[in-house]
């Protein structure tokens, strides 16, 4: 079944890769389609609530320059902005906010559903349309055909999924989110060159079970700095601290007696783990002569309880997890509302594509953001 009107670029999946991409196609005046799996969750910030920081600060501004809306996105939604190494020299600074998620989600959808030339629509891709080598289109979970003479790929963590917690996995994009496993499969009969990669994101804990009192302060800078060279400060709103924690030797001694029932030590995870952002039984096991990791308190918004404490990325058994965050100060009594985990995924590698990001494969489908082996 072939959906009656046809297209210029079709965009797959809603992320922050997707969403600049399907914006950037539309402004140019490209009829442009962005397919996603919920039309809820474009813009989901998948893992820690924050734009910028060291590198990644600079990427944000140049997109920024050249007409992307996640800087301006980040001034509308951030509770706190630091400038990071600002007693060094202007090269090496970098802009860090906190995010609200929800706010940033929002923004995004508006960005979008405002931008002419720009639809959506909300369906999983299983299978991409070739004819004569070259790409013509994408075929949804349900049969309908999108034609286009382009297609740009930014399914991020969702190819291939699978969830880690312990000892168990599942099939998962995301938690709560099922995985994109037709088309990962589809994309394997190429020559692509295709590896896993895995990352992780750490237990969440309700505020209200937070000792603050026991947590050292950090506020954001003042005066407050902006991330679009368009932006204001009088854009922000209300702006909240974070605070710092650190862990332990009961929390090291934890971490080390569990390390059996680790998917990382055990060898279930195959997939390599981003090198600046490692789980915290890998900084236990190879920073062992460290007595304590930092970690950051950071809030999730405005609107809801929840904390992100960000440092502690695990794919432990719960049962670990939790004795690992009652040990940590002004964690004795958390309550955790959602565990930590790991992703392990499919990304296929940046050297088969031309510099404009199209495969050298399969003319006219180009890949962008995580499936090309960034951290996110």
């Amino acid at each position: 079944m072939q959906h009656p009107r046809e297209y210029d670029v079709i965009v797959i999946g809603g992320g922050h890769a997707g969403t600049e991409a399907a914006l950037a196609s539309a402004r140019l005046g490209a009829r442009t389609l962005l397919l996603t799996q919920s039309i809820e969750t474009l813009g989901q910030m998948s893992c820690n609530p924050a734009i910028g920081g060291i590198g990644k600060g600079h990427l944000v501004r140049e997109i920024d320059a050249l007409g992307g809306v996640m800087a301006a996105a980040a001034d509308r939604c951030g509770i706190q902005f630091r400038t990071l190494n600002a007693r060094k020299g202007p090269a090496v600074r970098a802009t860090r906010a906190q995010i609200d998620r929800g706010l940033y989600r929002a923004c995004i959808r508006k960005a979008l559903e405002s931008q002419p030339n720009l639809t959506l629509f909300q369906q999983t891709v299983d299978d991409l349309l070739v004819e004569g080598g070259r790409v013509a289109g994408a075929r949804t979970q349900m049969g309908l055909e999108f034609r286009a003479r382009a297609v740009v790929l930014t399914v991020g963590t969702f190819l291939g999924g699978r969830i880690h917690i312990g000892l168990s996995n599942y099939e998962g994009g995301r938690a709560g989110d099922a995985p994109a496993n037709a088309l990962a499969r589809r994309l394997r009969e190429y020559p692509f060159r295709v590896d896993r990669l895995k990352t992780g994101t750490p237990p969440r804990i309700d505020a209200r079970s937070v000792d603050f009192d026991a947590l050292e302060c950090q506020p954001g800078d003042t005066p407050v700095p902006v991330f679009s060279y368009l932006g204001r400060a009088d854009q922000h709103p209300r702006q909240v601290p974070c605070h710092i924690t650190h862990t332990n030797a009961r929390s090291h001694a934890v971490i080390r007696a569990a390390l059996d029932r680790s998917p990382l030590y055990s060898g279930v995870i195959e997939g390599v783990g981003p090198r600046y952002c490692p789980s915290v039984e890998d900084k236990v096991v190879r920073f062992a002569e460290r007595d304590a990791h930092q970690i950051f308190v950071e809030p999730e918004g405005l609107e809801t309880r929840e904390v992100y404490p960000n440092g502690i990325s695990t794919s432990l058994p719960f049962d670990v997890q939790y004795a690992l965050v009652r040990t940590i100060r002004g964690f004795e009594n958390a309550h955790i509302t959602r565990p930590g985990y790991a992703i392990e995924y499919d990304f296929f590698d940046p050297r088969d594509l031309e510099p404009s990001l199209e495969t050298r494969f399969v003319p006219g489908l180009f890949f962008a953001g995580q499936i090309n082996g960034t951290t996110g």
